[in-house]
């Protein structure tokens, strides 16, 4: 579909009334679309199959009342990325507002007015050429960076993306599970990133630390008069997210007496105003997290089992960066990268000596730890290399402390060269993962050296 700021989709009208199917043919073909009709759901699922398209405008009641909703479950399975519109008569205005719950675009009533038909269908088109756009630019983003801003080069990062790519397509709640610090946030948006949701709101919402009936009011919206100084309606959070993601962050932290009322929502679909007697449906895909035990939390009566399980319709765990620390030179080298060209100065190297020291720490505060402590060495250092001197005094004093520097003097006394050399390598080897070419850099020698060095002292 061209992005020349005119906006010509591909597009397949499904309708068993022949005329009618032309009319919305012709109207959508004078501004440039390019329209392909059929007339019985076999057809619109062969189109589907062998065809490409951006939007889909079909009739809900063809040679079934559901034949709609059948065409708009075959295109969203086997053309995720189009739109669909449904075409409805009035008393089938329920089953329509159903088939926006199951992912379609939208609905126009007949008898249609063809103008209404023109802008939805352009909007449709608009929506479906932005995400094309977005994961472009994404592609090119990711090829240099990671993915959607997620670092890591470990079997475990991979892992974690490989679930976010797998999951993001779903309707699936998604409990994000990890140390703070880990990126959690990352992924959370990621999967909104790559969802059918994408052009719909992302919000996040820190459930901890705040009293019940302001939880409630903020995720749930009110009435006015519902409380003193409510003037006029409000929505909440699940509200204003209709269609959307919402992030529930720190989710272990949200008051017992609050959790029956989020089961409901992912029960039901339906949230309740503060002073509102009615429900109000919603379509709200979530995402939680947590660095909190909430299985053993539930076991114990701190969390409800329930609530537990709805969240964990798949869980993905990010595990700290101590426990990957082949991940960190990446980290460390793109946090360097990030704060040069904003202070708009040349980018220092960093010496080995230097990056050994920071592989081997084992920051507590994980990937935003990195990224503090960087953005301040980066900063505060004026020369053309960051060197072990540049880390700050409590990072230097706790490796040091670590290594225990007059016993391991004194254990070193007498040691061969050669046995110092093998343990150099078994210890980097280690701190790496096996990652043999972030060894040879982290060493000062070359791939080539330590191959040969590997065979002849018989690691592994």
């Amino acid at each position: 579909m061209p992005s020349n700021g005119q906006v010509r989709a591909q597009v397949l009208v499904v309708d068993d009334e022949h005329d009618h199917a032309e009319a919305m043919a012709e109207a959508l073909r004078k501004p440039g679309h390019v329209c392909t009709i059929v007339h019985s759901l076999a057809a619109a699922k062969d189109e589907l199959v062998h065809g490409h398209f951006d939007v889909i405008v079909t009739d809900l009641v063809m040679e079934s009342e559901v034949a709609g909703l059948e065409v708009l479950a075959f295109a969203r399975a086997q053309q995720p990325h189009a739109e669909t519109i449904m075409i409805t008569a009035h008393g089938d205005i329920p089953t329509a507002k159903k088939a926006l719950q199951g992912g379609a675009y939208d609905f126009i009533e007949k008898p249609i007015d063809l103008v209404v038909l023109r802008n939805v269908v352009y909007h449709a088109a608009e929506a479906v050429m932005l995400r094309g756009q977005n994961e472009a630019l994404k592609g090119q983003v990711d090829s240099a960076y990671g993915f959607e801003g997620i670092l890591g080069e470990s079997l475990a990062m991979r892992q974690v993306i490989t679930m976010v790519r797998q999951l993001a397509p779903s309707t699936l709640p998604v409990l994000v599970t990890g140390e703070s610090g880990t990126g959690k946030e990352l992924v959370a948006r990621a999967i909104h990133t790559l969802s059918k949701r994408a052009s719909r709101r992302y919000v996040t919402f820190n459930a901890a630390g705040q009293a019940e009936s302001l939880l409630e009011d903020q995720l749930f919206g009110h009435v006015r008069g519902a409380f003193t100084g409510a003037d006029k309606d409000r929505e909440g959070v699940f509200e204003y997210s209709d269609r959307g993601t919402v992030f529930l962050d720190e989710i272990g932290d949200m008051p017992l007496t609050m959790q029956p009322k989020l089961l409901r929502v992912l029960e039901t679909g339906d949230i309740v105003r503060l002073g509102a007697n009615e429900p109000k449906r919603i379509d709200v895909r979530l995402v939680s997290a947590t660095n909190r035990d909430l299985k053993k939390m539930a076991s114990d009566g701190q969390f409800r089992e329930d609530l537990y399980f709805r969240l964990k319709g798949a869980e993905i765990h990010i595990p700290p960066l101590r426990d990957r620390r082949e991940d960190i030179p990446l980290l460390v080298n793109h946090a360097i990268g990030k704060y040069s060209a904003e202070l708009n100065r040349t980018r220092p190297t960093i010496t080995q000596p230097a990056l050994m020291r920071l592989v081997a720490y084992d920051w507590p505060g994980n990937v935003r730890e990195v990224f503090q402590l960087i953005h301040r060495m980066v900063v505060m250092t004026a020369a053309d290399a960051i060197d072990v001197r540049d880390i700050p005094d409590e990072i230097r004093a706790l490796d040091d402390a670590s290594e225990g520097p007059a016993q391991t003097r004194a254990g070193l006394a007498g040691v061969g060269l050669d046995k110092l050399e093998k343990e150099a390598i078994r210890q980097t080897l280690a701190m790496t993962a096996g990652n043999r070419e972030l060894t040879a850099q982290m060493l000062g020698i070359g791939e080539r050296t330590l191959y040969r060095k590997l065979k002849e002292y018989g690691l592994r």
